[in-house]
């Protein structure tokens, strides 16, 4: 028999004993690549703030000569080459969901897509990462990076929701029905989520922390875009502190109430680490730590807005 007419049969073999519902196993993938997102937004931040920006000085190769980076490299190409690598490992689950999810493509579309969807991004960071290199770390680049990063945060967590049946057309979980202000009011949180996030891109640009002592910056004045990207993170707050105020006047549980407390945890934490970074000159660890709180950030509010739009209206 030859390998064309062999390759059919092991397909169907192997189709055969894939899942036909969303088990365990697609559960925890999702859960997976939510958290190799987030992770990959915490090495990317460790990239730019150990200077290590240009450890691997050229693309796709690390090196002219290696595909690796080599011990005469030091840390920086160390540093640099694994958050490289990482994206491999995000491409693997994110193929191996769609594996998994083979039989399912046509009933769940929707978990299909949106797997797909995290795996198309990968080549596409990857050469989005290529021109920041090629491009000497130019903060426009690199903030376009970072955001693509969020967005995958996003989807990532929409992907969470979806095969944990919490939220869309497939929910087995029943939800509390929500008062009707609620979902605008969690729209908006998650759109001035998204907007704060962008201007910090800008304030990073603006920044000490380039990735290399030689990269440039966007020569914006820093001390005034700080201030323009915390009106949408009060925004933010307000609308948060809004949802919790509604949520204990009118005795709403379940999901739902949970959702928005730990939105309002992140937010909290944001804060914090945002106005102690900006009255302590800016240290690195803490722009690390204001980084995965924006990935943070981005998957609560995606959650409780995804939440409230699923949810019945009282």
């Amino acid at each position: 028999m030859s390998t064309a007419s062999r390759l059919p049969q092991f397909l169907g073999r192997l189709a055969s004993r894939l899942p036909v519902t969303v088990d365990s196993t697609v559960r925890r993938l999702a859960v997976l690549s939510l958290i190799g997102q987030t992770v990959l937004v915490v090495t990317g931040g460790a990239v730019r703030l150990t200077a290590s920006g240009l450890g691997c000085p050229t693309w796709p190769r690390c090196t002219n000569n290696s595909l690796v980076n080599t011990p005469e490299m030091g840390i920086h190409g160390f540093i640099e080459f694994g958050n490289r690598l990482l994206t491999f490992a995000l491409a693997a689950v994110a193929a191996l969901m769609l594996v998994y999810l083979w039989n399912l493509r046509k009933e769940r579309k929707d978990l299909f897509l949106l797997a797909l969807g995290l795996l198309a991004s990968i080549p596409a960071q990857a050469v989005i990462g290529g021109i920041t290199v090629l491009t000497q770390l130019n903060p426009w680049v690199v903030g376009l990076h970072f955001l693509v990063s969020m967005a995958l945060v996003v989807f990532a967590t929409l992907l969470v929701n979806r095969a944990y049946g919490r939220t869309g057309g497939f929910r087995t979980r029943p939800l509390t029905a929500l008062p009707g202000v609620l979902r605008p009011v969690m729209t908006a949180v998650a759109l001035f989520s998204a907007i704060a996030v962008m201007l910090g891109v800008v304030v990073t640009g603006a920044g000490p922390h380039a990735g290399d002592a030689n990269a440039p910056r966007n020569d914006l004045d820093w001390d005034l875009f700080s201030h323009i990207h915390a009106v949408p993170a009060y925004l933010v707050t307000a609308g948060t502190l809004l949802a919790v105020y509604i949520v204990f006047r009118r005795g709403i549980s379940g999901t739902f109430r949970m959702a928005v407390l730990m939105l309002l945890g992140v937010t909290v934490l944001q804060a914090v680490i945002g106005f102690t970074q900006y009255y302590n000159g800016i240290p690195a660890l803490l722009v690390g730590a204001h980084m995965l709180g924006a990935a943070l950030l981005m998957s609560a509010a995606t959650n409780a807005a995804d939440i409230a739009r699923t949810s019945p209206v009282r």
